[in-house]
């Protein structure tokens, strides 16, 4: 998008037509530190995964001060929620700052609406009241499951009966061993899966790369899904050409008919940034 960075792609299919949800910010501000004072959630529209997407609106943008969400919006994922359109996101305000720093602190809401062409509703204060990034959500079965990492990149899994809360954090240290962020929750296959980015290498033996983990009950005992590695730093186009990226980043997927038919992930190649479409050579049925 002229004169933005873009980054967190999250889309959906209503009726024929592909939503993308995605944060951008000015390319005035740098990448990608300019994301935590200026970001803000936009809504495309596109025939087809693969695009073009038009721009349409912004969806989440500043607001009154007294918010919790005043001043950012970054971290877009979109669900339909039994009859609702729920944008899960996280929001700072230039008044609060995470303890003992001087960093601003982040935390995750949602914002609400019958149609996805809105009007949405925020919440008026968040889900989580600490630092909190990179929500994963998952309704199943009459409960709901929350997926976050505080600054540290330690990750929490959280519950509640409704999406709207309240949320009892129901394990504080999923993957004790290394820090993971960016990630992605679904069923199949008679488990609870994640995808996510494997931030220090540990996991896979690459920095940066999409790993997939798994658990029985979708709370405990977290295992690496064979094979562990969901993606790379290339990209492979259908003319056979190959892009190198310096960042690929925000693992999110598309379902369609009950089955994730795309990967989406957010690209940087040193001097722009978008959203990118992967076709799954073989749709994954979910649950």
């Amino acid at each position: 998008m002229e004169g933005y960075w873009i980054w967190c792609g999250s889309m959906i299919k209503v009726d024929s037509t592909y939503h993308l949800f995605a944060s951008r910010w000015p390319k005035r501000k740098p990448f990608p530190e300019g994301y935590r004072t200026d970001s803000e959630i936009v809504r495309a529209t596109s025939d087809s995964p693969f695009g073009p997407f038009k721009f349409e609106e912004v969806i989440i943008a500043e607001r009154d001060s007294s918010f919790w969400d005043a001043n950012m919006a970054h971290n877009p994922t979109i669900h339909k929620i039994g009859d609702e359109y729920v944008l899960f996101y996280i929001g700072s305000d230039f008044s609060t700052f995470r303890e003992g720093t001087n960093s601003l602190l982040r935390r995750i809401g949602f914002a609400k609406a019958k149609s996805i062409y809105g009007p949405w509703l925020r919440c008026e204060t968040p889900l989580i009241n600490s630092e909190s990034n990179n929500p994963a959500i998952l309704a199943d079965k009459g409960k709901v499951l929350l997926i976050y990492r505080n600054a540290d990149l330690r990750i929490y899994i959280a519950e509640a009966d409704f999406y709207f809360g309240p949320y009892k954090i129901v394990n504080d240290n999923v993957w004790p061993d290394c820090k993971l962020e960016d990630f992605y929750l679904f069923k199949a296959y008679n488990a609870f899966h994640l995808i996510c980015e494997d931030n220090e290498g540990v996991v896979s033996g690459h920095v940066r790369w999409g790993i997939h983990l798994y658990s029985n009950d979708g709370v405990k005992n977290w295992k690496k899904y064979l094979p562990e590695i969901v993606y790379d730093h290339e990209v492979v186009f259908t003319n056979d050409s190959v892009l190198y990226c310096n960042r690929r980043e925000r693992p999110q997927l598309l379902i369609e008919n009950k089955s994730i038919t795309f990967l989406i992930n957010s690209i940087y190649d040193g001097k722009d940034s978008w959203c990118q479409p992967v076709k799954l050579k073989h749709p994954i049925k979910i649950q």
